[in-house]
């Protein structure tokens, strides 16, 4: 699935239920189905997609997915109801109107590029395990003549299923994700593993020439030097004005009191062939950004042309410009301006590296910028500066491990997919991890944040926020974009736990323990979410509700957004009309009623007990603004 609407307005559903019939699909609304990667996929490469339409009772939009077997299991989940109201009328793709064939990778191509038909899903036969397929995985193709069904499987195997039983035949939908992600999260470990590795060798090469020994100066030496050796700079400090290494060395020093001082006008090293490494020293000197923040704000071109200027050629203490595998290890960078800018330089690793930038973001720049390259970021420290770590079309980096001090974001993504930023720490920034630009397929795991203006902040689709831990920030995670799974996120002592940001209330949230916030979840525009899946919800401290069954759960669902729930346990008279006969009735009127149903946040399995009492005490003991984990 992915959310689509128009700019004007979204499809309308019929209050009654009659005369429904499929609506424009750029005028729907998201539901639960597909992913963002198969849809940029389909739509770059001319292959089809199938796709559903929903009426719900309760909900004033008409849902599109794409991927017809999530919607058939998203259907058969009671809590699909609850928060959308009956199906009215179900629509599906109809296979019998083009003449479907698979391309070499199993994608469905319509013949002569004919649109795909629509016909209710009662009277459709579909297919399942067949050779069709999407980027993600199988697919089911619906036909309205069984013929036409039984035709294709003859080509392309499969069987047919009826639609009463699709749901079943089908996994669930959020489990299918996490094992996706869970496989693409170790994948990635692994590649960033590997590239660390090999960036390895290039670090110990053997000694070729040692500056002022063999040769007068840097620049000489690196002329005299052969590929693939070292060049060693003995303690000192050495001036230079934007030093260039263009051939295949390692450039090492003595550790800080190895010192390349640059003339305060420009970058003070460029690498500009591949595999070079820079190792053990200290950089200082760095150019002045304010002439590169000047091109971002008059020069010409667009808005994301200007940023790409301005962040990928100001000034830097150190500069990757095509320098794919080469690595910066254990190097330490005072500046003004940028710590490391890498451009187009793939497979590079950036290890052990300090950049202390300027007191405050206004006056400095990013610690390390990764633009156009697929890179990793790791054990790292970032302090003050205007961003940690920026990224701008570098899909499928990996940034772990970093320490993030000050400045205005920790981690800051921009137009990036398919990355893995896990287990950094921020303290006493603006924000700790920032997504922005509809990206898709990232997974963000195991990040701490405290004492910052918030933690989290997502956008795009298809990605997982899992196990981070958010303390004492202005508010700890939002919730939104499109078929996001957050799960296992810890949110204490924040300002605001959650805010829950999502147009369609396409996302899952389950697992979560969400507690001791001056407010639970602040809820902005949108429909009623349900933070439940399958029985399994969310802790919200220790609410004055009854489990009477003594399994974990409460015995009524919990919203936190709501007028009496958000206020529980913190105003006197609450807990006595939360219990009363109308709140009661209320309640399950609200479920089942068109038009009284309100916008917030619900969860129909609020958990008794913490997901996670460990990371919570954790969490109390160490949430003072700043203090470490």
């Amino acid at each position: 699935m992915i959310l689509l609407f128009s700019s004007v307005s979204f499809a309308l559903t019929p209050t009654n239920g009659e005369d429904l019939q499929p609506v424009p699909f750029d005028d729907t609304v998201g539901g639960s189905s597909g992913g963002g990667v198969d849809v940029r996929q389909a739509e770059e490469e001319g292959f089809v997609l199938p796709r559903t339409e929903v009426f719900f009772s309760n909900y004033r939009y008409v849902v599109g997915d794409y991927g017809i077997g999530e919607t058939a299991s998203k259907l058969t989940n009671p809590g699909t109801e609850r928060q959308f109201g009956t199906p009215l009328a179900i629509y599906v793709s109809d296979f019998s109107t083009v003449k479907p064939t698979l391309s070499e990778e199993g994608f469905v191509v319509s013949e002569n590029g004919q649109t795909v038909g629509w016909t209710t899903a009662t009277n459709a036969s579909f297919v399942v395990n067949s050779e069709a397929r999407v980027p993600s995985g199988s697919t089911v193709l619906p036909f309205s003549n069984r013929a036409d069904a039984k035709r294709f499987i003859q080509a392309h195997g499969g069987r047919i299923v009826e639609w009463d039983a699709l749901g079943e035949t089908v996994d669930d939908p959020l489990q299918s994700r996490l094992n996706r992600f869970h496989n693409e999260m170790a994948a990635r470990h692994t590649w960033a593993n590997k590239t660390v590795v090999e960036s390895r060798a290039i670090l110990e090469r053997p000694r070729s020439i040692v500056v002022g020994d063999d040769a007068p100066n840097i620049s000489a030496a690196i002329a005299a030097a052969q590929p693939n050796t070292t060049v060693y700079l003995p303690p000192g400090t050495y001036e230079t004005d934007d030093l260039t290494v263009n051939k295949s060395i390692t450039l090492a020093g003595a550790g800080n009191e190895t010192v390349l001082r640059g003339n305060g006008n420009r970058s003070v090293v460029s690498l500009r062939t591949d595999r070079i490494a820079v190792r053990n020293l200290r950089i200082d000197g760095v150019g002045d950004v304010g002439s590169r923040r000047l091109e971002m704000q008059n020069g010409s071109g667009n808005w994301t042309t200007k940023v790409r200027l301005a962040y990928g050629y100001g000034d830097a203490g150190i500069i990757l410009d095509g320098a794919d595998s080469s690595v910066i290890s254990d190097v330490s960078i005072e500046t003004n301006a940028s710590g490391i800018i890498n451009r187009k330089s793939n497979q590079s690793v950036i290890d052990n590296v300090t950049v202390y930038g300027a007191a405050t973001s206004d006056d400095g720049f990013m610690g390390a910028t990764v633009i156009g390259a697929r890179s990793v970021v790791q054990d790292s420290t970032f302090v003050d500066g205007r961003d940690g770590v920026y990224t701008h079309r570098a899909d499928g980096s990996v940034i772990r491990r970093n320490q993030l001090e000050g400045g205005r974001y920790g981690i800051h993504e921009m137009y990036t997919s398919h990355t893995l930023v896990a287990n950094n720490t921020a303290r006493n920034v603006g924000g700790g991890v920032l997504v922005m630009t509809g990206p898709t397929d990232n997974l963000v795991i195991g990040n701490d944040v405290r004492g910052s203006g918030f933690g989290i902040d997502p956008a795009g689709s298809d990605s997982f926020y899992a196990n981070n831990v958010l303390v004492n920030n202005g508010y700890g995670m939002r919730a939104t974009g499109q078929q996001n799974a957050y799960l296992d996120n810890i949110a204490v002592s924040n300002d605001i736990g959650i805010r829950a940001g999502e147009i369609a209330p396409s996302n899952w949230f389950i697992r979560n323990d969400v507690v001791d916030n001056d407010k639970q979840v602040e809820s902005e525009l949108g429909p009623l979410r349900t933070w439940t899946h399958r029985g399994i919800g969310n802790y919200w401290g220790d609410l004055p509700l009854v489990d009477a069954d003594d399994n974990g759960i409460y015995d009524r669902g919990y919203q936190p957004t709501g007028t009496v729930d958000g206020r529980l346990g913190e105003v006197s008279g609450a807990i006595t009309l939360a219990q009363s006969p109308a709140s009661a009735l209320l309640r399950r009127v609200r479920d089942v009623v068109s038009g009284i149903r309100n916008s917030g946040v619900i969860d129909t399995a609020p958990r008794s007990d913490p997901f996670h009492p460990e990371q919570i005490a954790n969490a109390r003991a160490n949430r003072t603004r700043g203090d470490a984990a």
